[in-house]
């Protein structure tokens, strides 16, 4: 009789496990049998040697005390078999509890089968003209299962996912983790919602990501959905399963393939690259699987809920210490909340302002030092002076070493020290590097020449401007009609937010008015290809972006 193993497949362990019960009594009843007929071979060896020694029976005590039956030895010391049946009947409950658990999951497909075709047969009414409803609308209706709405095949669902680990633990425990998903429809209606605890990836958030994010995709095709867009709000993360960069840890490396094999068994299976605040819902089922982990470790006093608030992004009870009060508007919000937010407005060569729905209040670089790194504060600042000079003002320092930032009015001032006649001939001094350029053709100091003298002499300069067109033309790289930045198309839409507040569209450089395309171009491709490859070493992390690296992928 050999234990149940767990190599056999899934269909196959109820027939296992009731011939192990089978086997098991028989044993055991063979086994009580055997105890019986020694007891009784025991008992007549006993009787037959009193009757040979009549004499050693004259009192009942000198009787040796009866022999401990198999019963209470077994009570105190456990037999195999005793253990066999304990791990039998566990396995036994196991199954009954994955049988249970499949024909609720089952239930809740059906239900949103259900609720899908309910979905688009009401879209196909909302959209009937009046005419054909008029003479078409009695005999419209058609019976779930019988092939409702062509529309719904092609529909993409959205799926958001979020996994967070947290250090601070109770004492018990070392970390804790948490998982959240939430599946809705195109609409962003809510269709399913998952959350669990997250078991085994230590301190490390990329791991849980991908955990998390595992788990989405396989949600989603345990209810059979064929086209999807996953939401990711940590850059890392969106990276990795794009393909753009390559992890060196074979942990992670090993959930990026497990979540690309995910990924080719939909039809459409695209990541979105967004901010905290679009997976806010995900955040929240994740951080609650966080907060029943630790309710069951430890209580928490009241008293101690007193100095916490709920931060309105991430839904996360947040010690008052850290939470950041935007000047002017005094919105509120936790600083983790408060630093991705910067960090993604800086990422895309914007000046942050307050998260708050039409809020427009500017943040200022004093309030914001105490949740940003160093180098966030270096670019931030950076910002903050190109926003602070009108675009027809601003003049870049043309030696590439250098590339400072600076008005017209201010460079002019401080050459007129240096140069004599500077305002007439165009010469100015960069206040960075000293170094001598024109202000009219935004090249480097031509002495006794004309800018256009020389721009015919200076082949290096031409051959350089050639490659950059020939470079933008080859990338489909557009350039700013504004302020003239070369802008690339990393991912998303055709409508584009120049750093300098313009707006038009990619396609073909018509301006956006009234948040409304003057175009008819396309909107956006699915199929567009998404930007070139990063080194992992040189972008481990958000924070550790300089200035140039953020300039480079807008």
């Amino acid at each position: 009789m050999a234990a149940p193993t767990v190599s056999l497949a899934s269909d196959d362990l109820p027939v296992v496990a009731a011939e192990q019960r089978r086997e098991l009594t028989t044993a055991m009843n063979l086994n009580s049998d055997l105890d019986v007929a020694f007891d009784l071979q025991l008992q007549e060896a006993i009787n037959a040697s009193l009757a040979l020694h009549p004499q050693a029976s004259t009192s009942s005590a000198a009787l040796p005390p009866p022999l401990p039956s198999s019963s209470s030895s077994d009570d105190k010391f456990p037999t195999f078999m005793d253990q066999f049946s304990e791990e039998l009947t566990k396995l036994e409950q196991e199954l009954k509890d994955e049988k249970v658990s499949e024909m609720e999951f089952k239930k809740l497909k059906d239900d949103l089968n259900l609720r899908m075709h309910d979905l688009r047969f009401a879209q196909e009414i909302s959209s009937m003209p009046e005419e054909e409803w008029e003479d078409w609308g009695d005999d419209f209706e058609r019976p779930f299962g019988e092939g409702s709405s062509k529309g719904g095949q092609s529909e993409i669902f959205r799926v958001y996912f979020k996994g967070l680990v947290e250090a601070a633990a109770p004492p018990k425990l070392n970390s804790l983790g948490g998982i959240g998903v939430a599946v809705c429809d195109s609409r962003d209606a809510l269709l399913f919602e998952l959350r669990k605890p997250l078991v085994g990836c230590g301190q490390s958030r990329q791991a849980a990501e991908l955990r998390a994010l595992t788990e989405a995709l396989t949600c989603a095709l345990d209810l059979e959905l064929k086209r999807i867009a996953f939401y990711c709000d940590y850059y890392p993360v969106y990276k990795f399963v794009t393909r753009q960069w390559a992890s060196k840890q074979k942990k992670i490396s090993e959930l990026v393939r497990q979540v690309c094999q995910l990924k080719e068994k939909f039809s459409y299976c695209q990541p979105v690259l967004v901010a905290r605040n679009d997976i806010k819902y995900a955040f929240k089922l994740a951080r609650d699987a966080i907060v029943s982990q630790v309710s069951k470790a430890t209580a928490e006093s009241s008293s101690s809920r007193d100095s916490f608030e709920k931060c309105v992004i991430c839904l996360e009870d947040t010690n008052v210490s850290q939470i950041f009060v935007v000047d002017n508007c005094d919105h509120r919000y936790c600083y983790s909340c408060m630093k991705q937010h910067v960090e993604v407005k800086l990422l895309h060569g914007l000046l942050p302002k307050c998260p708050h729905e039409e809020c427009q209040n500017e943040l200022k670089i004093d309030s914001c030092n105490k949740f940003l790194t160093p180098k966030l504060i270096e670019i931030m600042s950076q910002r903050i002076k190109e926003a602070s000079i009108p675009v027809t003002e601003k003049i870049y320092c043309p030696y590439p070493k250098c590339s400072a930032l600076t008005s017209k009015t201010e460079a002019l001032e401080h050459s007129k020290k240096v140069i004599v006649g500077a305002e007439r001939s165009g010469a100015r001094i960069c206040k960075k590097c000293n170094g001598r350029f024109c202000a009219n053709c935004k090249a480097p100091w031509h002495n006794n020449m004309t800018c256009a003298d020389f721009k015919k002499g200076n082949h290096y300069s031409q051959v350089e401007e050639a490659k950059l067109i020939k470079l933008a033309v080859t990338n489909l790289w557009r350039q700013c009609s504004k302020c003239n930045h070369m802008i690339e198309l990393v991912a998303g839409c055709y409508h584009m937010t120049c750093r300098c507040g313009y707006e038009f569209c990619y396609t073909c450089g018509a301006e956006w008015k009234e948040k409304g395309a003057t175009c008819s171009c396309d909107l956006w491709d699915e199929n567009y290809i998404m930007d070139d490859e990063f080194d992992e070493d040189d972008y481990e992390d958000d924070s550790d972006l300089d200035s140039d690296d953020y300039d480079h992928m807008i």
